[in-house]
């Protein structure tokens, strides 16, 4: 395939890669980008990294080529760190500053003014970047070793648009994201005005977009707009190829039917000329002819029925190869089940000793402003001293990153002690630690890669029977040989489902299930299967995060918020 080279600003032509150890990840790809911003999307594995490494140039494919109009920006989705590295580092102007200063101090030399350039007032941009992404409070001189995750991708960002390349490549820019910071990135992804393509799997982000390339069994299909529009195009494109598949499987019972009918209406005419050879009722060169003429016939006629079946049944597999292969996981866990109204968990002892009023410490309030603080704080929401969690509640914690929504999952399920003295932590009535409880942490480290996903599950179900444990796993879509795969050796989405499966086939069944960011990570395959598990999940659920359509999508009940200064805020 070619493209035009003026329509597009990256071309890649017949790209083939594949990783030392000979794992083919791209084969013969053909893909364009044009101006706008494009949102390219797949299951985990299918390539969309790989592409984007290539495109920028730090891979080169085995086969094919790529061709960029313009300087390229990349924002991976792991930055290359340094504790030691600062702010200015990470911008890449550390080297124009320091030539910058020495021409302050008076060192006026060639070198410094070639260093320089035209970047005069490097150091004002760099911070109206910062402040435009929410970083006025970082330094320029400060330190890698200081900032959280969040601070850096979003530094790593600033830097990138910094530089105003061309061509803007994102990869998985919302991960590590707190609301407040996705909300500054969609602000600069909606106001750039180059070539943008962005592998996410965050929705807000991907509705924000004027493409989406969805990259599929090795081929990307383009479709115009955001990812709601692709969804409703998708939806289309289902329902058309089911109504093929039906219409084929008619086609092949009809066909089936005939050919059945067929075979009766011969069966009777061997008879019948049986019967008359029989009597003897015609000369016997004329019956042997009769009866060589009938066979000819029916073998004509028989083929001719089995043709048309075999033509039924491969356009059925074609119609059935055109409704897509997005496996669900289709579980029911009626075990889980708490009655409504029964107490799962209590938590107390929840406000920090210096939130006990809107009068900040050694600073009183005048009436004006302490009637404005307890407004805004109603606003705000409730601070609570205790949190009782009954029945089947699906709660959000939201928070800023390093607010201590981790923290407070850990203690609640018996990881940490409560950090303030007088808490305490009872769950169903008993202590921390009863095997009602599951958490789920950020990082998928549940399993033992040495072992077999069967293996593993069975270790959070130890009196169950390996066939009651596969049953359990095909409904994860772990079906025969696949549940004997090592774990070290599953995919991101796999890997995702096979701590999913152990969570939720643990004996005894999890009455209260905590999710800590589930979604970062895992492709938009992977977070849909986790909201149809979570579905037929009858528990508590307390769920940490910032991906906000996922959280409407799992049907939360109640929304906490961790507040640094007030503590645990009910909005």
């Amino acid at each position: 395939m070619s493209f035009s080279r003026t329509s597009f600003s990256i071309v890649c032509d017949g790209i083939t890669f594949a990783w030392p150890d000979g794992t083919k990840v791209l084969d013969g790809l053909d893909v364009a980008f044009g101006t706008g911003r494009t949102g390219l999307i797949g299951v985990n594995g299918s390539g969309k990294s790989t592409l984007l490494r290539i495109i920028a140039g730090e891979l080169r494919p085995q086969a094919g080529t790529v061709s960029v109009a313009g300087e390229v920006g990349y924002l991976p989705q792991n930055l290359p760190l340094g504790a030691a590295r600062t702010v200015s580092d990470l911008l890449g102007i550390s080297e124009t500053r320091r030539a910058l200063h020495a021409i302050e101090r008076g060192e006026v030399s060639e070198e410094n003014f070639a260093a320089v350039g035209d970047d005069w007032d490097v150091e004002e941009r760099a911070r109206a970047e910062l402040d435009r992404l929410g970083l006025s409070h970082l330094g320029l001189d400060r330190t890698v070793g200081t900032l959280s995750g969040g601070e850096t991708i979003m530094v790593g960002l600033a830097a990138r648009f910094l530089r105003a390349p061309d061509v803007l490549l994102l990869d998985e820019p919302t991960n590590n994201l707190d609301l407040d910071a996705r909300n500054r990135l969609y602000a600069a992804v909606d106001s750039w005005p180059g070539v943008m393509v962005i592998v996410s799997h965050d929705r807000e982000l991907l509705d924000r977009v004027d493409q989406i390339a969805d990259l599929a069994d090795g081929e990307v299909r383009v479709y115009g707009g955001g990812f709601t529009a692709y969804e409703e195009v998708l939806a289309a494109e289902r329902e058309a190829a089911e109504r093929m598949v039906r219409t084929a499987e008619a086609d092949v019972r009809r066909q089936a039917r005939e050919l059945a009918e067929a075979r009766i209406k011969l069966d009777r005419r061997v008879r019948y000329g049986k019967k008359m050879f029989d009597n003897k009722r015609e000369p016997k060169i004329i019956m042997q002819e009769r009866k060589r003429q009938a066979q000819v016939a029916a073998g004509k006629h028989r083929n001719m029925h089995m043709e048309k079946l075999a033509e039924a049944r491969e356009r059925l597999t074609e119609a059935e190869q055109a409704v897509r292969d997005d496996a669900e996981i289709r579980i029911n866990l009626p075990e889980t089940e708490v009655p409504a109204g029964r107490t799962v968990l209590t938590l107390t002892g929840l406000r920090p000793a210096d939130a006990a009023g809107p009068e900040a410490p050694g600073r009183p309030l005048d009436a004006e402003a302490e009637t404005e603080a307890e407004g805004k704080a109603e606003a705000e929401g409730k601070a609570l001293e205790e949190l009782v969690v009954r029945g089947p509640e699906r709660i959000a914690l939201l928070g800023p990153n390093g607010s201590g929504k981790t923290t407070l999952l850990r203690v609640i399920a018996g990881e940490l002690p409560p950090e303030t003295p007088h808490g305490a932590v009872a769950v169903g009535g008993a202590q921390v630690g009863v095997p009602g409880v599951r958490y789920l942490p950020q990082r998928l480290d549940l399993l033992d890669d040495e072992l077999s996903v069967l293996d593993n599950v069975r270790r959070y179900a130890p009196a169950a029977s390996p066939n009651a444990i596969r049953a359990r796993l095909a409904r994860f879509l772990f079906r025969g040989a696949r549940a004997e795969q090592p774990a070290g050796t599953l995919s991101g989405g796999e890997r995702f489902r096979a701590v999913l499966a152990a969570l939720l086939c643990a004996e005894p069944p999890p009455r209260l299930l905590l999710l800590d960011e589930p979604t970062n990570n895992l492709d938009l395959a992977s977070v849909r299967q986790l909201a149809q598990a979570l579905a037929a999940y009858r528990g508590a659920l307390i769920v940490a995060s910032h991906d906000l359509p996922f959280l409407d999508q799992i049907g939360i009940t109640r929304t906490l918020r961790v507040d640094r200064a007030r503590g645990l805020v009910e909005m």
